[in-house]
């Protein structure tokens, strides 16, 4: 008996040991053999640079989109050896609807030199795929669509314009590309881990979690480690930009390389806003117009604006709300943002606001100019928002914008000094209607003041400076012998 429990001990160590080999030589020899087979299957078929853009909803018409197609649009107009193929999961898209889709909604148009590598499993990046352990889900889940798009494309240059960083280590150090980043959000950042410490409840912090000392203390651990595996995959990137200052603080707090980091703000149609004729309230039919445009998506938090506008109604009185329209613009990319739109639609009616609430979806780019002029005020309630094109765009078409405190838009937008003042920030329902009533009670010389200001102030943000910066930032990869 005596002699055995040494025996058992020597085993235990010996599974033990086999156990951690496992764990560190499987990765490594894994790591070994696909580095070798996609360094075999590289075959230049000509001279030409091929560039692999990362964009599994290219087809879905928001700011992101807008990003994508003019990187495009400049990388074209400047390289003349260049192939360039977007990767995308938008299966029920062929080339030619993307792109008519493109012209349509961002006036843009593209020459024939790209192509469109299309991703089956698309569907292991969607939240839904993950109730519990979202953030982790998705990432694995990204390298897993990562892996497929590697599989049908191996590019000289890969860009990933979503922010799927563990996607960059396979594309370096497997598929020897060059990599490079464009971020619009962080998928974790300093601020979720301090709710998560201060046990916030909030849409990524559940009821249950944030009640619990325990569970949050799980979570934390979660997100520490998660954080540590998202600044590593980060730091994979050759370049990286950033969409706002925002943004860029919490992509520096977490992935660690500063030296290149670039903040190039998103491209702003604003040339042919800023030139629109502005309207008299007496040409507008006397009919105060408020327009929000965005992407009924549950982060854009339309709710608030149903809220603000019940709360608005109060302010004004029955009179005055009779020439209150609130004016709801935005893409629907599948179901669920129908579904959305419905909700919305419903609790317009539960609010009794129906009469005066306007959906306009999918609208075309002449639609969307038009609204803008026949308009007012612009919305925007959406926390912590990581720029705000639309902020911008409704800036430069004359609209007072009204915009969630927090985010890009109070970071790099929206000036709210007196004598400089561009706009207004809010964070509750009340705050929004008490400004919107306050706009709306300005007399004519005093709303042409702010929109003077704020006009002047979004030349910053125009198409020409991003593809002037785009282009300077990327040009290092193009010119490495």
């Amino acid at each position: 008996m005596m002699s055995t429990l040494p025996d058992l001990l020597e085993i235990t160590k010996l599974v033990l040991s086999c156990v951690v080999l496992s764990i560190i030589f499987v990765p490594l020899i894994l790591m070994i053999f696909l580095k070798l087979r996609f360094t075999r299957s590289r075959k230049k078929k000509n001279d030409k640079i091929t560039v692999g853009i990362f964009h599994p909803y290219c087809n879905a018409g928001g700011g992101g989109e807008r990003v994508l197609w003019t990187g495009v649009k400049a990388l074209q107009s400047k390289y003349d050896n260049l192939q360039i193929y977007i990767y995308t999961g938008d299966l029920d898209a062929d080339r030619n609807k993307i792109l008519s889709n493109v012209e349509k909604v961002f006036n843009i148009k593209i020459k024939d030199n790209i192509e469109f590598i299309y991703l089956f499993q698309r569907k292991w990046i969607e939240s839904d795929k993950y109730p519990y352990f979202t953030l982790l889900g998705q990432s694995l889940g990204s390298i897993w669509l990562g892996y497929e798009a590697m599989t049908l494309l191996q590019p000289d240059i890969f860009i990933d314009t979503m922010g799927y960083a563990f996607t960059y280590p396979l594309f370096k150090y497997i598929g020897n590309c060059k990599v490079a980043s464009y971020t619009h959000y962080p998928t974790i950042s300093v601020e979720m881990l301090q709710y998560v410490y201060r046990r916030v409840i909030r849409h990524n912090n559940r009821r249950v979690i944030a009640r619990n000392p325990f569970l949050t203390a799980a979570k934390m651990t979660y997100y520490k480690i998660f954080a540590f595996l998202y600044g590593l995959v980060g730091r994979a990137a050759d370049i990286v930009m950033v969409n706002s200052s925002w943004t860029e603080d919490h992509i520096n707090s977490i992935w660690k390389c500063p030296l290149k980091t670039h903040r190039i703000y998103p491209p702003c149609d604003i040339e042919k806003l800023v030139n629109l004729p502005l309207i008299t309230d007496e040409e507008k039919g006397d009919i105060v117009r408020i327009v929000s445009v965005a992407q009924f998506r549950p982060e854009k938090n339309h709710p608030l604006m149903l809220r603000a506008m019940y709360e608005l109604r109060s302010i004004l009185g029955e009179d005055a709300w009779k020439k209150i329209r609130l004016v709801l613009i935005g893409s629907t990319r599948n179901y669920e943002d129908e579904v959305r739109v419905k909700d919305m639609q419903d609790l317009s009616k539960h609010f009794a606001l129906d009469e005066n609430i306007e959906f306009h979806l999918n609208i075309s780019y002449s639609e969307l100019i038009d609204q803008l002029q026949q308009s007012m005020i612009g919305l925007h309630t959406m926390y912590n928002e990581h720029f705000g094109i639309s902020v911008v765009e409704c800036m430069a078409a004359g609209l007072i914008m009204v915009a969630h405190a927090s985010g890009g838009p109070r970071a790099d937008i929206i000036e709210t000094q007196t004598g400089s003042q561009t706009g207004f920030l809010a964070q509750t329902a009340e705050e929004y209607a008490q400004t919107m009533a306050y706009i709306i009670k300005m007399t004519p010389h005093e709303r042409d003041t702010i929109r003077n200001a704020a006009r002047a102030s979004v030349n910053r943000f125009s198409i020409e400076q991003f593809e002037k910066e785009f282009l300077r930032v990327l040009d290092p990869l193009f010119n490495v012998k």
